[in-house]
């Protein structure tokens, strides 16, 4: 069976290899054992890449599902853990793309639509400037609870998260914004 991307297969003949990384591969590698050994690097390898913490556990999460869905290839690689990290490396990179093509996007119909937001008073403009700094889901739970008045329902739908998450965003938001603005929180 050819190998992918480069990645050799062990062979009975030469035994299990151990990678760098300390995965070994052999097609008898136990894919739990194999993913609790590399969850959190593979966590802070996409963190470093893609700058979010929250989105880097996604991206694992969804290069591990690649991993397990077609375990019997991969488990026979030299390095699986190399193939995991390339995985979550790739999927950063697309990730990063589409955000860049949301952003291009909003842009051209902000452009298109002409002001028709509420308007900001330029007393507000520090607190909306730490707003954006928040991380992406946490910025869009704020602008859409605080500028528009919605309720925690109508921002898990809009952003297609459980309403319990909208909550933890919000929390850690309101925390953040706390410190960064100098208010003590409640």
């Amino acid at each position: 069976m050819p190998s992918h991307r480069g990645a050799r297969r062990a062979t009975a003949a030469t035994g299990p290899r151990v990678s760098q990384v300390g995965a070994v591969g052999t097609p008898g590698l136990d894919f739990e054992a194999f993913f609790l050994s590399q969850y959190r690097p593979v966590v802070g390898l996409a963190a470093v890449l893609c700058g979010n913490r929250w989105l880097a556990e996604d991206l694992a999460q969804d290069a591990f599902l690649s991993a397990h869905r077609r375990w019997e290839q991969v488990s026979r690689y030299d390095d699986p853990a190399a193939w995991i990290r390339r995985v979550v490396a790739n999927l950063a990179v697309s990730s990063l793309r589409r955000r860049l093509r949301e952003v291009r996007a909003l842009a051209r119909l902000g452009r298109a639509h002409g002001p028709s937001s509420p308007e900001i008073g330029s007393e507000d403009g520090g607190y909306w400037g730490a707003v954006r700094a928040l991380p992406r889901r946490q910025a869009q739970c704020v602008a859409l609870r605080y500028l528009e008045d919605r309720s925690i329902g109508d921002i898990a739908t809009i952003l297609e998260l459980a309403p319990s998450t909208v909550r933890v965003h919000l929390h850690h938001a309101r925390s953040t914004l706390a410190t960064r603005l100098g208010e003590i929180e409640e």
